[in-house]
């Protein structure tokens, strides 16, 4: 199975990459050199996890040329607006020790600030700048996409959401296919709880496999890129093997059966604001 997805830059982005959110600043760069030994490219980072400087330790110190690695971070809430979010990507650039951002994402739309539009005209400019190779949003909805396709002409490279059986976020992914935006998912494997649901448990046994395994699987056979958080090799190691396993149909449609509207685990992007600018 193909271990990539087309961005509509042209870039291939891997399909499986190491979510290092809630991975401590001095485990990082080690964790970062396992992933990378095993066939890991993908790093996805943010300043609210504390960790940028890390990861661009990480990518120095984890053997692989630079134009291997694919590095993601995003810019925080309290950081939107044409010039803030210039001087943040600025700032995430001398954390991470990189001279360019291969994937820069609005982390989260912030509605009732209204600044979304005129964030994404300044990650259009960083991008025609060259400081960050693509250009992406997270937890935007369909009218926040659309909003900003239309004011600028520039489709996002990717949304990142949150997405797993439990919440599948279907109608979305159809504007994401119409547009041409790869979808991300984030919290992939449901915060964990779907580790110990008896429904993927039975599906996962049927395989012989483990259930973040057989979850992952569901989630890239689609072509959408998973970021799993994983620290330990086991984890990793089991989370990449996911890309060799081929469901079936039964497989897919006892998986589908488990979507619940009200599966969010995560925050709701039409009202979440946090703006902690210590987190930035």
């Amino acid at each position: 199975m193909t271990r990539t997805v087309a961005l509509n830059t042209g870039t291939e982005f891997p399909l499986i990459g190491l979510g290092v959110m809630m991975i401590p600043d001095a485990d990082t760069p080690a964790a970062m050199r396992t992933a990378a030994e095993m066939g890991y490219r993908g790093f996805d980072t943010a300043p609210v996890y504390r960790n940028e400087a890390a990861v661009g330790r990480g990518v120095r110190e984890c053997g692989l040329p630079r134009d291997e690695v694919f590095v993601t971070t995003k810019l925080w809430n309290s950081n939107q607006g044409y010039d803030a979010a210039l001087v943040a990507c600025e700032a995430s650039l001398e954390r991470l020790g990189l001279d360019h951002i291969d994937l820069y994402l609005i982390h989260w739309p912030v509605p009732e600030r209204d600044l979304y539009c005129d964030t994404w005209r300044a990650l259009v400019r960083l991008r025609d700048d060259g400081r960050v190779k693509a250009i992406g949003v997270s937890n935007f909805q369909e009218q926040h996409l659309q909003r900003i396709v239309d004011a600028t002409g520039v489709v996002p490279a990717v949304n990142q959401i949150e997405l797993h059986p439990r919440f599948q976020q279907r109608a979305l992914l159809e504007v994401h296919q119409r547009l041409g935006i790869v979808t991300q998912a984030w919290s992939p494997l449901g915060h964990g709880a779907l580790l110990a649901d008896a429904r993927v448990q039975a599906i996962a046994d049927r395989f012989g496999v483990s259930p973040a395994r057989l979850v992952l699987a569901w989630i890239t056979g689609q072509g959408i890129v998973a970021i799993p958080k994983a620290s330990s090799p086991e984890h990793m190691r089991d989370n990449l093997a996911s890309l060799e396993l081929r469901l079936d149909e039964e497989a897919i449609t006892a998986i589908r059966a488990l979507d619940d509207p009200e599966g969010r685990g995560g925050p709701d992007p039409a009202t979440f604001a946090l703006m902690d600018a210590t987190h930035a």
